[in-house]
């Protein structure tokens, strides 16, 4: 008996080899095998998105909440190394073997990582420090917003991050010598800004700072954290902040500094070396097409034109001037009644009514949608220190965990300058039915590798936020004629970031020309102008992707509407288009059609009827 448990222990530790060995090290037996491996291998190099993930906070193995990622020239080029791996072991499979399913995934992460693969010809041409989604304020944003705080061992992870902040910023400073070196230097109005943002942060004392504020205001919330304890990890925090942070704070400011003194003021990725080529493959990795340049720039001037013949109609029907759509825009935007008062309580208020429509859009949109996520969103303030150079709002997901729900932050930097007319739009693009119900089903996802919840194509994930937008406005979500102008409008300023984004980094636009380009276009105010531009200039192609990804959903929807005719049934297009996460448009155009030649070889639904 003993032997047989030997001989049996033995055959069973031959069977682990033959299938652990190749997936640890070789090409996995089995495709799913090799995709979690891909996972966890990014995984594992990439703390921070763990921690986002969320699904092992609170474990026993949750240590890698006291890291951040390394941000190093040579984390850089190991990355870019394991994605050549990967892709040259995910083309070792046999595609003819698969089912169509498990090709879908192949695919996917196929055009994934031959993406990478192209990009790596141009490591070093991105603005690590930048006034959008720098490093200098993603990483006290991502500690402030998605950083747990709900035991104790969080904040001890939550106080060793703060400390790790030192080594990012060295490994920042690192980064911007050697893209100096490679003549990468951002513009000077990208420098003049990150520079003020960096001495606001540290120009207060540690205990003012936000990191310190943010954990001060978490602690009573911590179960079973005496206050005693609690105020120990206060006391080692603004050791931190004042001995490691600020300091790791002055050395990027010097270097940022240094960049300003030598920076010029062409604003275009066309200046930096085979900057033609760079702006290329930005165009191919956010819109996931081959539009040139050209072809984008020429979209943008049509659907600006189509965009503004809309708006006229409306303008005429409100007895309003219409020749100039800017003009009669910013007239509309002038008016008091469109805007909130500057009062105290005023962005409690606004934050109340943007909840108020995502409630009635999630209401509404039980007649378009059969599947809908478990998790759910709510409205909060963009982090004041971010305010000056945030978009006028962004959507964070939910974790997978389900710990922290999805969350629309609403930019409410200037009162003010909040539009009434837009808020619905911008709502529904950034909650519901747009970024959260893409996302979070895609999150919620069953039997699909776990990459494909996550991965990101901008021109699926943008172009459905924009998609939501158009769905809402034809259904009719909004209220008045205003409303609807606010949604024509939102749509005119995305068609002419088309022409702004191709213009600034093709056509060698320079910024002033963009900024009066789009004030006189779209009727918006030149401070919120100026910040959409500039965020052009330091993420080039990505304002692309948004119009792009729209256009396509919507031609392939027609398309479906068409060749399906009584057969089409919208709800059942948009779960097929929200069913299997973040897509190229390639990818996403032939699950579409292979989904059109499966209804048509189906009998007509009254047939079903019967026959059931």
């Amino acid at each position: 008996m003993g032997r047989r448990r030997a001989a049996f222990a033995v055959l069973v530790l031959i069977a682990l080899a033959i299938f652990l060995v190749p997936s640890l090290w070789f090409r996995p037996w089995i495709i799913d095998h090799f995709y979690m491996r891909v996972f966890l291998v990014e995984a594992l190099h990439h703390p921070m998105l763990l921690t986002r993930i969320g699904v092992l906070d609170g474990s026993p193995l949750d240590g890698y909440n006291a890291r951040l990622d390394d941000f190093s020239p040579a984390a850089e080029r190991a990355g870019q190394a394991r994605a050549e791996r990967a892709l040259a072991t995910l083309r070792g499979y046999d595609r003819a073997s698969m089912s169509r399913h498990e090709r879908l995934s192949a695919d996917v992460l196929d055009w994934y990582l031959d993406d990478l693969k192209r990009g790596a010809a141009f490591p070093f041409h991105d603005y690590p420090v930048n006034q959008l989604a720098g490093l200098q304020s993603q990483l006290p944003d991502f500690l402030i917003n998605v950083h747990p705080l709900k035991r104790e061992r969080d904040v001890r992870h939550y106080v060793k991050r703060v400390a790790a902040i030192t080594l990012a910023l060295d490994q920042v400073i690192e980064g911007l010598k050697l893209r100096e070196s490679l003549n990468v230097v951002p513009p000077r109005f990208v420098l003049d800004k990150v520079l003020a943002g960096m001495k606001q942060f540290t120009g207060v004392p540690p205990r003012e700072n936000e990191l310190y504020v943010h954990l001060a205001e978490k602690l009573p919330s911590i179960r079973g954290l005496e206050a005693k304890r609690g105020a120990a990890h206060l006391s080692d925090l603004e050791r931190t902040l004042a001995s490691r942070v600020y300091p790791a704070y002055a050395r990027l400011i010097a270097e940022c500094a240094h960049l300003d003194s030598i920076a010029g003021t062409d604003d275009g990725v066309w200046k930096l070396p085979h900057g033609d080529a760079y702006y290329a493959w930005c165009l191919r990795h956010h819109t996931t097409t081959d539009l040139s340049a050209d072809s984008i720039h020429a979209l943008g001037l049509a659907e600006v034109a189509r965009i503004q013949a809309q708006m006229r109609s409306l303008l005429r029907a409100q007895h309003l001037p219409a020749e100039d759509v800017g003009a009669s825009v910013a007239r509309l935007r002038d008016q008091p009644r469109f805007h909130y008062p500057d009062v105290e309580g005023a962005r409690d208020s606004i934050l109340a009514d943007y909840q108020r429509i995502i409630d009635d859009a999630s209401r509404r949109s039980d007649t378009l949608f059969h599947m809908r996520p478990k998790a759910g969103v709510g409205v909060k303030r963009v982090p004041p220190f971010e305010e000056a150079t945030a978009p006028g709002g962004y959507y964070q997901p939910p974790s997978l965990g389900g710990d922290r729900p999805g969350t629309f932050f609403a930019n409410l930097r200037d009162v003010g300058a909040v539009f009434r007319p837009g808020m619905r739009t911008l709502a529904y693009h950034e909650a519901i039915p747009g970024h959260h119900f893409q996302i979070s089903i895609a999150q919620e996802l069953k039997d699909v590798p776990l990459f494909r919840k996550l991965i990101p194509f901008t021109a699926y994930i943008e172009g459905w936020g924009l998609y939501a937008e158009q769905l809402a406005l034809e259904e009719g979500f909004h209220p008045t004629a205003y409303d609807s102008l606010g949604a024509l409008g939102s749509e005119l300023f995305r068609a002419a970031r088309l022409v702004v984004d191709t213009g600034i980094h093709h056509k060698h636009w320079t910024r002033p020309q963009a900024i009066e380009y789009m004030v006189r276009t779209t009727g918006r105010d030149e401070p919120a102008v100026i910040a959409e531009v500039e965020r052009y200039i330091v993420a080039p192609g990505q304002a692309c992707a948004y119009k792009v990804g729209e256009l396509r959903i919507v031609a392939l929807r027609e398309r479906a509407r068409a060749k399906l005719g009584t057969k089409f049934d919208l709800r059942q297009f948009h779960d097929l288009v929200l069913s299997h996460g973040a897509l190229p448009l390639s990818v996403l155009e032939r699950e579409v059609d292979d989904w059109i030649d499966r209804e048509l070889h189906l009998p007509d639904r009254a047939s079903r009827v019967l026959d059931d």
